[in-house]
């Protein structure tokens, strides 16, 4: 039908003729097209017709209820699950009871890891290389921000698979110019199978004055801490879904804002860890090095790799910088320790209501690694950076308000130095694609019905797109060909469910590319190059701040320099490969390449691309600085 000129065929009555049959071969529709999934009979009259009623959608015969819960920017050496300080006992015993899964990978910040996760598929692949925020998209199948209609989300799949499908807390992959009351919902979670969801579209918000959303609409928070509000309103979904129709499995998304920034919490949680990490973030990473050894969730023979060089070491810091580092890290605890008490609020009433039992959850500590977003001092207000602030004014106005960090005053995030303490064995931070301290994260994974072994280790590499798939496999059901009528694409995921009860099953998973706005790498099969990306988000920041340093805004891909490990050998990148194995490192990096071209990465953009503003030059954004839109994102 290319390049059909209707209005000139139309008019001669042989050539419309002709048009009619082509349509009717070409797309199946016909005025008296009859309705094949139709079962009855229809006569002239009711005596001589017999109705037909589809058998309504039902899962299969005791297929458990899902639980997906995912924290934000939780480093894999923070959570006492994984062998952190931070004391997590919600966490620890559904890892106690359940497995502990240590080679499992995000995408290295949040809006991309949670497209994948809902999807099964890459981030690019779906349309969200960046975020879904005016400022971090742009005009490309790989970058729009909007997940298309033919990678259908997990609650797509399960509502038309019998489940009930609830979502609570961050959902952060809503275009901006979408959330507003007037909608489009289509992308709102509502439209995309949540039947019911409470939460914000945002990647970040105030834990107290959230800018809040039920449904299709924004409601006013009651001044009660987010997480607490999400929790109950979970419950009171599953309560209501239970007492109208208890053998129905729920499907629940729970996703609080914790503990991404801003880092704010009851001082009681805070109060808790006073004088905790006062001997600082060196000590802090050998303890829980020590720990995870115990664990069994590093190998027996780990060892740190060197603090990165922007870090201080710790003795030598001044009495005054102690004390303001260490008051970050005591509210970053507590918020962290608060998160895992509204986790087992859930967890104890599902117990409660006894539907645990048939309950698999899957727990992502972290959708990345440990923010970087702190900055070196720390942060108490939105902008870190401001034109001519020099670290020593930044260090003396957090210090003029340690008593406000933590509190609804302040939009608090911790320094660099306990993002790397917290992402401990690992080195570089969340937005880092090109290392494993920005990619690797702890999974749980708990389903007293299906899994044997309580407390269970499992080292197979798998990804977040993994979990969809193996999730259905769980249940018992496929993958759709159609939602709604709607073509699905072949989720790209790879089902991890053998290793449940196998410690031993290879993965499946071989080949993973990373890729965050320039940051990047590829992994092969235990095998992995990687690239840094210069100018990365704290050196574009300070050259907007310092005119200064305006040269590291020139952006050079070519320059980047790849490394190459392996990572079966060495899976926290102490030994860079590349001059030992150069035929292996051009080797990856032609798959990486492969892999962009067929996941709609290209063309790369970087931060000095969004912050100068050079995509999504849209009506409505003009004359807005980088500033201005990010905070509306965060709202």
């Amino acid at each position: 039908m290319k390049n059909l000129k209707y209005n000139s065929i139309i008019k001669s009555p042989q050539k419309g003729l002709l048009v009619t049959a082509l349509l009717i071969a070409q797309f199946g529709f016909a005025q008296n097209k009859p309705n094949t999934d139709y079962k009855g009979v229809i006569g002239k009259t009711l005596a001589e017709s017999k109705e037909y009623w589809p058998e309504p959608v039902s899962a299969p015969k005791g297929a458990p209820n899902v639980v997906w819960i995912v924290l934000d920017d939780v480093g894999y050496g923070a959570s006492s699950a994984f062998g952190g300080l931070i004391h997590t006992p919600v966490l620890e015993s559904l890892a106690n009871n359940g497995l502990r899964y240590t080679n499992f990978h995000t995408t290295a910040i949040c809006a991309p890891t949670r497209s994948a996760l809902l999807t099964g598929s890459n981030s690019h692949k779906v349309h969200v290389g960046g975020f879904s925020h005016t400022i971090m998209s742009a005009g490309f199948p790989g970058w729009d921000g909007r997940i298309p209609s033919k990678n259908g989300t997990v609650a797509e799949i399960l509502r038309d698979k019998g489940y009930s499908t609830f979502g609570v807390g961050k959902y952060g992959v809503t275009p901006d110019e979408d959330a507003t009351d007037a909608g489009p919902f289509d992308r709102w979670p509502t439209g995309k199978g949540f039947e019911h969801f409470f939460g914000f579209l945002g990647s970040a918000t105030d834990q107290y004055k959230p800018d809040l959303i039920e449904d299709q609409a924004h409601v006013t928070p009651d001044g009660r801490h987010l997480s607490e509000q999400i929790t109950d309103k979970a419950i009171s979904y599953i309560t209501r879904q239970h007492k109208a129709a208890p053998g129905k499995p729920f499907f629940l998304y729970y996703s609080p804002a914790a503990v991404h920034a801003p880092h704010q919490v009851e001082a009681k949680w805070s109060d808790a860890y006073k004088g905790k990490f006062d001997d600082g973030w060196d000590a802090y990473r050998e303890k829980t090095l020590a720990n995870q050894k115990k664990l069994g969730v590093v190998p027996a023979n780990a060892e740190l790799p060197e603090r990165n060089s922007l870090i201080a070491d710790w003795k030598k810091l001044t009495p005054d910088q102690k004390k303001v580092y260490s008051k970050f890290m005591e509210v970053y605890a507590g918020y962290l320790t608060y998160t895992d008490y509204e986790i087992g609020r859930l967890v104890s009433y599902l117990k409660e209501s006894n539907q645990l039992d048939n309950t698999v959850v899957f727990v992502l500590i972290g959708d990345n690694g440990a923010s970087k977003e702190g900055t070196l001092q720390g942060a108490v207000e939105r902008q870190t950076y401001k034109a001519g602030e020099t670290e020593e004014q930044v260090f003396q106005n957090n210090l003029n308000k340690i008593g406000e960090i933590g509190t609804p005053q302040t939009y608090a995030n911790y320094p660099l130095g306990w993002a790397q303490a917290t992402n401990t064995p690992f080195k570089s931070w969340k937005q880092d694609a090109n290392s494993e301290g920005g990619t690797h994260n702890p999974l749980i994974v708990y389903y007293p019905k299906g899994i044997q072994e309580k407390g269970g280790i499992r080292n197979q590499y798998s990804h977040v797109i993994d979990i969809l798939p193996t999730t259905l496999d769980v249940i018992g059901v496929k993958a759709p060909e159609t939602i709604r009528e709607i073509r699905q694409d072949t989720i790209q995921g790879y089902s991890f469910y053998n290793s449940l009860n196998d410690a031993k099953v290879v993965s499946s998973h071989k080949i993973q590319h990373y890729y965050i706005f320039g940051a990047r790498s590829i992994y092969n099969d235990g095998w992995k190059a990687a690239a840094a990306h210069h100018p990365n988000s704290i050196e574009v920041k300070e050259a907007l701040a310092d005119k200064s340093k305006a040269n590291l805004l020139n952006a050079d891909f070519d320059k980047d320099v790849w490394e190459l490990y392996n990572i079966n050998e060495d899976f926290n990148e102490r030994k860079d490969l590349a001059k030992k194995y150069p035929e292996k490192l051009a080797e990856l990096k032609k798959l990486f390449d492969e892999q962009a071209k067929k996941n709609n990465l290209y063309p790369l953009i970087d931060w000095s691309d969004v912050y100068q503003r050079k995509i999504h030059q849209t009506k409505g954004t003009e004359g807005q600085s980088a500033a201005e839109l990010l905070y509306k994102a965060n709202k």
